[in-house]
């Protein structure tokens, strides 16, 4: 296990300025290495920037990506991961002092070609914590201020400031591709990999009406789908296409869904996952890729004529909806306690290595441990 790291202390100058010690981050120094704990002085802030003291940080793959896969960040190392932030804002603008917020994963500019015309999950100009700049596994964090999202008090009645980090990414990011998707009610929604985002996006796609088959090979995670309200489950494990399509067309029978206009969801950013949501597509399908991998696959895009079907991609969550993602958790139609397990930040290298081994059916959130 790591050396914990010591606890920052916070009092109110004459100025009005808070005083906080020293800002403490757990550094990626190189690729598959231990991460580094690392002191500095607390940064100032600008006009334009809020400094947040981190609740919770979750684990994504995309972490995972740069620390193992080799997939470069636009700042270079060393740098201070994790994107899946929720903290309370110590400085900044007036009205956010003191606010326990959700830090986008997907940071925009607001004013460019993409962003007047609602693409801002892919402003050109945009800012991803723990890629463009030093991230969540961290006590504190710099952020821009503009599309900090507030988390309502009563939310915090039943949830953990640090349990909501994943609103940023994991929740999010499913929420913006069901849209996208054009998911209409009674349609049948068929997520691959039920994972720490997959979870999600087979919940969401229920709270929107349609029926729910989940598919994956870790019979824990679809139970765990199953208990939540999805429809009906596949464990793909050991199955050929052929197979699948068989049991997934049984399935639908079953549950009372369409036969056609499928909308298929890859969530598990693996090249047989991608393979499999390819194939299953039919008539008027439209297939959504959200999980990434780095292998290149095959197909015949000619199926998707053939079919009139539509194949979609979804980068991230434009930050207008993160109120509307936050809005499902206040209001009980999304349940996320089952889905969230949180460590002690100086724990981050057995849980990024537990990570990559698939030791975990949980979302992991490294929430930070200053004593």
């Amino acid at each position: 296990m790591s050396e914990k790291i010591s606890q920052v202390s916070t009092s109110s100058s004459p100025s009005g300025r808070t005083e906080v010690g020293l800002m403490k981050q757990w550094q990626m120094t190189e690729l598959k290495a231990d991460f580094k704990m690392v002191e500095s002085a607390m940064p100032t802030i600008n006009e334009n920037e809020a400094l947040v003291k981190v609740a919770g940080c979750g684990v994504c793959h995309t972490d995972l990506s740069f620390w193992h896969d080799g997939v470069r960040t636009k700042k270079e190392m060393p740098l201070t991961l994790g994107h899946e932030i929720s903290g309370t804002v110590l400085e900044g603008l007036a009205h956010l002092k003191g606010k326990n917020v959700i830090i986008p994963a997907v940071l925009p500019c607001g004013n460019c070609e993409l962003c007047n015309k609602g693409r801002s999950n892919m402003c050109q100009n945009q800012l991803m914590p723990g890629n463009d700049f030093h991230g969540g596994f961290a006590s504190h964090i710099v952020v821009p201020h503009k599309y900090l999202c507030p988390v309502p008090d009563s939310v915090l009645t039943k949830y953990k400031l640090e349990e909501l980090s994943v609103i940023a990414d994991a929740i999010s990011t499913p929420y913006q591709v069901m849209k996208k998707s054009e998911l209409e009610n009674g349609d049948l929604a068929i997520c691959i990999g039920v994972g720490g985002v997959g979870v999600y996006g087979a919940l969401i796609a229920k709270i929107m009406g349609a029926k729910v088959l989940a598919i994956d090979i870790n019979d824990e995670k679809l139970a765990q789908a199953k208990k939540n309200g999805v429809d009906a489950t596949l464990n793909s494990k050991g199955l050929d296409i052929k197979e699948i399509k068989a049991k997934v067309k049984e399935l639908a029978k079953e549950i009372g869904a369409p036969k056609y206009g499928w909308k298929i969801f890859e969530f598990s950013g693996t090249a047989p996952g991608q393979d499999l949501a390819f194939n299953l597509i039919t008539f008027t399908s439209t297939l959504s890729i959200v999980g990434f991998t780095m292998n290149k696959l095959e197909v015949r895009l000619s199926n998707l004529m053939a079919f009139d079907a539509k194949l979609i991609g979804t980068w991230g969550c434009k930050p207008e909806l993160y109120p509307e993602v936050v809005d499902l958790i206040a209001t009980g139609k999304l349940e996320i306690k089952d889905f969230v397990q949180t460590f002690p930040l100086s724990q981050i290298n057995e849980v990024f290595k537990n990570t990559l081994a698939h030791k975990y059916t949980k979302r992991s959130v490294l929430v930070p441990d200053l004593s």
